[in-house]
């Protein structure tokens, strides 16, 4: 899997051109076909889209390309699941986050919880990032639970990324930089759980 941009016929260009590489040996990524078509919900909406699959040059391994506007097994968009996490920071609760943003609060305690569990390695490995893009950065300052601490590293860690090479619509750094694998129960990812 490798996260992209959401536009795309940029994408499909890049692909195209062999301008992607490979996350496992840097190869050139080539077209190969499609992965399956996925739901995707916003806004009490549902969606659908195919992800693109490509294939590398060299290791011959396939890769689905993944929109920087979604999560690693997750039918909610990144922006509406981002959103829960700084309601839930700022101290709301599942019932209300989950009628603000259409979403039956049983999932959005399931977003909460498995975020919870992997609040410290996120905030680690966001502070890496964020630090690792700019060293001038000063200490994290506490947000007042473990939960807030680690959103504010993603926060620092976004900040960091779109001053060293530009904006990318809604949270698509956090897409990037979590591989994205924010609620991810797959150990293969490389954060510490």
């Amino acid at each position: 899997m490798l996260i992209v941009g959401s536009d795309h016929a940029a994408v499909e260009h890049h692909l195209v051109a062999g301008e992607l590489r490979c996350p496992s040996c840097r190869g050139e990524l080539r077209p190969w076909g499609s992965a399956r078509q996925r739901p995707v919900r916003e806004g009490g909406a549902e969606t659908a889209f195919t992800p693109r699959r490509s294939r590398c040059s060299s290791c011959e391994k396939t890769h689905v390309l993944l929109p920087d506007t979604t999560l690693l097994r997750r039918r909610d968009t990144l922006s509406v699941i981002g959103a829960a996490l700084l309601a839930k920071a700022g101290g709301e609760g599942s019932r209300r986050i989950g009628r603000r943003l259409l979403v039956h609060p049983d999932t959005v305690r399931g977003w909460l919880r498995r975020f919870a569990t992997r609040a410290e390695g996120w905030r680690a490995h966001c502070w890496a990032w964020a630090h690792a893009l700019d060293a001038s950065l000063p200490a994290i300052a506490p947000a007042g639970s473990v939960f807030a601490d680690a959103v504010s590293a993603v926060g620092l860690a976004v900040a960091a990324a779109t001053r060293r090479f530009g904006p990318r619509p809604g949270w698509g750094w956090v897409a990037v930089i979590t591989a994205g694998g924010l609620l991810s129960n797959t150990s293969s990812l490389s954060i510490a759980t």
